[in-house]
Protein backbone atom coordinates (compact mmCIF):
# COMPACT_ATOMS: atom_id res chain seq x y z
CA UNK A 1 0.00 0.00 0.00
CA UNK A 2 1.28 3.51 -1.02
CA UNK A 3 1.89 6.41 1.67
CA UNK A 4 4.01 8.72 -0.22
CA UNK A 5 3.77 10.28 -3.64
CA UNK A 6 6.80 11.73 -5.22
CA UNK A 7 6.28 14.17 -7.75
CA UNK A 8 9.47 15.52 -9.31
CA UNK A 9 10.72 17.24 -12.19
CA UNK A 10 14.39 16.76 -13.92
CA UNK A 11 16.40 19.22 -15.44
CA UNK A 12 19.48 18.95 -17.34
CA UNK A 13 19.98 16.77 -20.52
CA UNK A 14 17.53 14.13 -19.78
CA UNK A 15 15.99 13.59 -22.86
CA UNK A 16 16.75 11.50 -26.09
CA UNK A 17 18.86 9.09 -23.45
CA UNK A 18 16.88 6.25 -22.18
CA UNK A 19 15.93 8.24 -19.58
CA UNK A 20 12.41 7.47 -19.44
CA UNK A 21 12.60 3.90 -19.71
CA UNK A 22 15.74 3.13 -17.37
CA UNK A 23 13.09 5.14 -14.62
CA UNK A 24 10.44 3.01 -15.45
CA UNK A 25 12.75 -0.09 -15.21
CA UNK A 26 14.09 1.16 -11.32
CA UNK A 27 10.31 1.71 -10.65
CA UNK A 28 9.22 -1.50 -11.91
CA UNK A 29 11.54 -3.66 -10.52
CA UNK A 30 11.09 -1.89 -6.48
CA UNK A 31 7.05 -2.06 -6.89
CA UNK A 32 6.10 1.62 -7.13
CA UNK A 33 3.49 2.84 -9.43
CA UNK A 34 3.19 6.14 -11.30
CA UNK A 35 4.43 7.28 -14.63
CA UNK A 36 7.34 9.30 -16.57
CA UNK A 37 7.11 11.70 -18.97
CA UNK A 38 9.18 14.27 -21.29
CA UNK A 39 8.01 17.31 -21.22
CA UNK A 40 8.20 20.07 -23.67
CA UNK A 41 10.44 22.61 -22.33
CA UNK A 42 13.09 19.41 -22.34
CA UNK A 43 12.31 18.51 -18.57
CA UNK A 44 11.47 14.93 -17.32
CA UNK A 45 8.18 14.32 -14.75
CA UNK A 46 7.81 11.82 -12.34
CA UNK A 47 5.23 10.59 -10.30
CA UNK A 48 5.83 7.59 -8.19
CA UNK A 49 3.95 5.94 -5.47
CA UNK A 50 5.02 3.72 -3.07
CA UNK A 51 6.40 3.67 0.56
CA UNK A 52 8.40 6.60 1.68
CA UNK A 53 11.51 4.27 1.80
CA UNK A 54 10.73 2.44 -1.32
CA UNK A 55 10.45 6.11 -2.93
CA UNK A 56 13.57 7.34 -1.40
CA UNK A 57 15.41 4.70 -2.77
CA UNK A 58 14.26 4.69 -6.13
CA UNK A 59 15.04 8.92 -6.31
CA UNK A 60 18.76 7.78 -5.31
CA UNK A 61 19.03 4.81 -8.24
CA UNK A 62 18.09 7.97 -10.73
CA UNK A 63 20.48 10.83 -8.70
CA UNK A 64 23.37 8.32 -7.91
CA UNK A 65 23.45 6.14 -11.04
CA UNK A 66 23.92 6.16 -14.49
CA UNK A 67 21.43 8.92 -14.75
CA UNK A 68 22.60 11.01 -12.64
CA UNK A 69 25.69 12.85 -14.72
CA UNK A 70 22.76 13.94 -17.19
CA UNK A 71 20.61 15.51 -14.20
CA UNK A 72 21.57 19.40 -13.78
CA UNK A 73 18.46 20.05 -11.63
CA UNK A 74 15.91 18.13 -9.25
CA UNK A 75 12.30 19.54 -8.38
CA UNK A 76 10.80 16.91 -5.56
CA UNK A 77 7.77 17.34 -3.90
CA UNK A 78 5.71 15.13 -1.32
CA UNK A 79 2.36 14.76 -1.76
CA UNK A 80 -0.62 12.29 -0.77
CA UNK A 81 -0.83 9.23 -2.65
CA UNK A 82 -4.15 9.09 -4.52
CA UNK A 83 -3.77 5.63 -5.42
CA UNK A 84 -4.45 5.77 -8.81
CA UNK A 85 -1.87 3.55 -10.78
CA UNK A 86 -1.68 -0.03 -10.72
CA UNK A 87 2.07 0.35 -12.33
CA UNK A 88 4.78 2.19 -13.65
CA UNK A 89 4.00 3.40 -17.28
CA UNK A 90 5.85 5.74 -19.78
CA UNK A 91 3.35 8.49 -20.74
CA UNK A 92 3.21 10.73 -23.55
Amino acid sequence: MADKRAHIFYSGHVQGIGFRYTAQDIAMGMGLAGWVKNLEDGRVEIIAEGKEEDLKEFLDKISKGQLGRYITNAELSWEKPAGEFDSFEIAF
